[in-house]
């Protein structure tokens, strides 16, 4: 149970074991002016929505949204879209999390759940990290056989060096890491406005591709491929990631400072994923408009991708372009894997290990399948393995998704910033919509279907 501090309105568990803050020390580092031009407590505030945004274009992203648009032209346009707004939604509630409660996801889970239970829901998370992580080795490695002509199993190898640039960046200060973040993010929106000037796709097409379409439900290959474009939306780490990066400003810790900071994090974040859909958009209207106009729609690999792209386009950047956006995706999301899983074992188990330390533990657990199944099994087999990180994910999710409606929900955990009746009707919506979709994918990868 939890009592409200009567002198700002903040909620403090009862069951709290220790007072540290989430991120320790880069807590409330950034300053946030008291007043001034709108313009200024904006910018304070903005970096954490794009950090966030990551996940949401990560290598993970990448297979669906070529399958999709090589399969079905720029249908599953409206899927993306749809997919996009429950995610704008959900980072909402976990901003709105952290900034009610000075609490993470993380923390909130272990202050409010059981031990057996927080401490079941800390291993499903861990497991989702490694899982992302996975697809962030494999995302890196092919990016770097393509580009420089690196073998995948060297590739893999290579990754575990981006441990000592993650360490550098969080020593120098949490604005540099967002910088590094944001820095490739634009790296890959330019390179994907490119792709789509230079694929010149028809705009009535794509237009009608946002509107949704009885295919999506009729035709099961496309409704399969739509709840793998949502099932692999929400990355589960990064509502716990949100949570926590939000606390990184000064913001004044009252009801009156929280509201504000809550309306700034809510539009740095959803300002960030409507980035994260155009990304995505693009690399489904490129496919659709490259491969399925010219016939070609059993594109469905990002290395099969990446070979069509410049003989079909006849521009011989093309290719270069798609593998740079590839790489700068699976660096970027390495950061905020890294980040997401120190928050994530410090909220639930309260312990603290060397950045460097945790990030050469996830990012060899990774590692390690990769430079198997690849000795093993070839190339072919890290396509598989992409997929099986997928999966996991799916599962997770609901353990991330279904704590975190119900926190914000409850009146008596979130003071004044409960979310109304009406939100919360919506926010319920989303989250069974995601599990049952996420349920049926799983099931489906099993059974073979």
């Amino acid at each position: 149970m939890v009592h409200a501090d009567a002198t700002d309105g903040a909620v403090k568990p009862s069951r709290l074991i220790d007072d540290r803050r989430s991120l320790g020390p880069l807590n409330a580092s950034i300053h946030v002016p008291p007043a001034g031009l709108w313009l200024r407590r904006f910018l304070a505030f903005a970096g954490p929505g794009y950090m966030v945004s990551v996940g949401y274009m990560d290598p993970g992203n990448w297979a669906t949204d070529i399958s999709g648009g090589s399969k079905f032209g720029y249908t599953l346009l409206a899927v993306i879209l749809i997919s996009n707004v429950m995610a704008i939604v959900l980072q909402a509630l976990a901003a709105r999390l952290g900034i009610a409660t000075d609490k993470d996801l993380a923390q909130a889970c272990r202050d409010y759940y059981s031990r057996p239970v927080s401490l079941a829901l800390w291993l499903a998370c861990e497991a989702a990290i490694i899982a992302c992580d996975l697809a962030e080795v494999i995302g890196t490695a092919i990016a770097l056989k393509l580009l420089f002509g690196i073998p995948l199993l060297w590739g893999a190898l290579l990754t575990a060096l981006d441990a000592f640039l993650i360490l550098l960046l969080m020593q120098r200060g949490f604005r540099y890491l967002e910088a590094f973040v944001v820095a490739l993010l634009v790296i890959i929106f330019v390179c994907f406005a490119a792709q789509i000037a230079m694929s010149s796709p028809p705009v009535a097409a794509v237009l009608q591709g946002f509107i949704p379409s009885s295919t999506i439900v009729t035709d099961p290959l496309a409704l399969y491929i739509a709840i793998g474009i949502i099932g692999a939306t929400v990355m589960p780490h990064n509502l716990y990631l949100h949570s926590s990066i939000v606390q990184t400003r000064a913001y004044p810790r009252t009801e009156q400072g929280r509201r504000g900071a809550l309306k700034w994090a809510v539009t740095d974040s959803t300002i960030a994923l409507m980035l994260a859909l155009f990304v995505n958009a693009a690399i489904l209207i490129t496919a659709a408009a490259v491969f399925h106009d010219n016939g070609r729609t059993d594109v469905e690999e990002i290395e099969q991708a990446h070979a069509l792209l410049s003989p079909m386009l006849g521009v011989g950047i093309a290719s270069t372009l798609f593998a740079v956006a590839l790489l700068a995706s699976g660096l970027n999301s390495t950061v905020t894997a890294t980040l997401a899983g120190q928050i994530v074992m410090e909220g639930f188990l309260h312990l603290r290990l060397p950045d460097w330390m945790r990030r050469l533990i996830t990012r060899g657990i990774a590692i390690v399948p990769v430079v198997i199944v690849t000795a093993l099994y070839g190339e072919s087999g890290t396509a598989k393995l992409l997929i099986l990180s997928q999966v996991v994910l799916s599962m997770q999710l609901p353990f991330a998704i279904i704590p975190l409606v119900t926190f914000v929900s409850d009146r008596r955990l979130m003071g004044a910033l409960a979310i109304p009746a009406w939100l919360k009707v919506v926010a319920w919506a989303i989250a069974l919509v995601i599990v049952a979709l996420n349920v049926k994918l799983l099931v489906d990868v099993v059974l073979g279907t």
